[in-house]
């Protein structure tokens, strides 16, 4: 039999301590002032729940939130929705990621409901990438909503307690929100303006994507500092480590809103052991992300190299202090 660390997000019929939005435990350790950590899912191409709780495990143990991808890249795999409901019943924290790609505000809405009943106490909200990036490029894209507008709706269903059409909702879902940014991608003045848009429409995190630039992002942190968007929002900083330069050289001409410097690739390159280089790489660009005012966790995703997950983030140090078997890590 599966053994699991117990779900301590607040059943949702229970009042919320003052303060809190949700009451999932990746709210709490940030408004506790802990760094958190989120770590990404690869959904399977399975049917097997077995899969799903396969895939969880390593993150678990040191992740206060898993994300589960909504067919990221266009690709077909097990839903996020799907994906949380098991992991909300064996006793993860989940974050259900929401793609406007594939369906309409009807079904979002519906959708958005659903996964609160069941305990998902985070989202993140994505416009998604468009179908041609994907295995099937004959599928109909809808984009009836885009990330900004998918953020304010479900902030109206969860502050006002009605859908669009203004119609009321009985229990108004408890919801962290979150949405994505690109930190380091030109034009690189731009995304702290658009980082404060996505506050504005109602995010309270933010999880980025892959930061291998510091230079880059700690311009980008000083001026979302010089804004006051970090009093405002959460920002939780991609990592992950890379397999070879190969694949560094891959990811950089074929993977959307990700850069990696020449540098990286040439340290990359020269190691004997690039699959370590890279996790020592990870393992730097952690504690160097660690320092940086206004940084409040990290999102690690790590495709296909799940198991280093745990190795990663203990052997960086930034969980001193948390006991790794209280998942809450208050």
């Amino acid at each position: 039999m599966n053994t699991y660390l117990p779900n301590d997000d607040l059943p949702k019929h229970e009042p919320l301590e003052p303060g809190l939005i949700s009451g999932s435990r990746l709210e709490r350790v940030l408004k506790a002032g802990k760094f958190a950590v989120t770590a990404e899912l690869n959904p399977p191409d399975s049917a097997d729940p077995d899969d799903v709780y396969e895939a969880a495990r390593p993150l678990g143990e040191v992740a206060d939130a898993l994300n589960a991808t909504d067919a990221s890249g266009a690709n077909c795999h097990m839903s996020s929705i799907g994906i949380c409901s098991l992991l909300t019943r064996a006793g993860y924290g989940t974050v259900y990621q929401i793609s406007c790609r594939d369906r309409n505000r009807i079904a979002i809405q519906g959708d958005v409901l659903g996964a609160a009943a069941m305990g998902v106490r985070n989202v993140l909200c994505l416009t998604g990438d468009g179908v041609g990036a994907g295995d099937q490029p004959g599928a109909k894209p809808v984009f009836d909503f885009d990330s900004l507008s998918l953020l304010r709706t479900i902030r109206t269903m969860r502050d006002d307690g009605v859908f669009l059409s203004g119609r009321k909702i009985k229990t108004p879902p408890r919801l962290f929100l979150g949405a994505a940014e690109n930190p380091c991608i030109e034009p690189h003045d731009w995304r702290p303006i658009r980082l404060g848009k996505k506050i504005d429409a109602g995010a309270d995190f933010i999880q980025t994507n892959y930061v291998f630039d510091m230079p880059v992002f700690e311009n980008f942190m000083r001026r979302v500092r010089d804004l006051g968007f970090d009093k405002r929002v959460f920002i939780l900083v991609g990592v992950g480590p890379l397999a070879s330069a190969k694949a560094a050289r891959w990811m950089r001409s074929n993977v959307p809103g990700i850069h990696i410097p020449d540098s990286v690739i040439d340290r990359m390159e020269k190691a004997k052991k690039p699959a370590e280089e890279g996790k020592r790489i990870c393992i730097e660009l952690i504690q160097q992300i660690r320092g940086i005012e206004g940084v409040s966790g990290i999102h690690v995703m790590a495709y296909r190299r799940e198991h280093q997950v745990s190795e990663i983030v203990l052997e960086s140090g930034i969980l001193k202090g948390r006991a790794v078997s209280d998942k809450a890590r208050l």
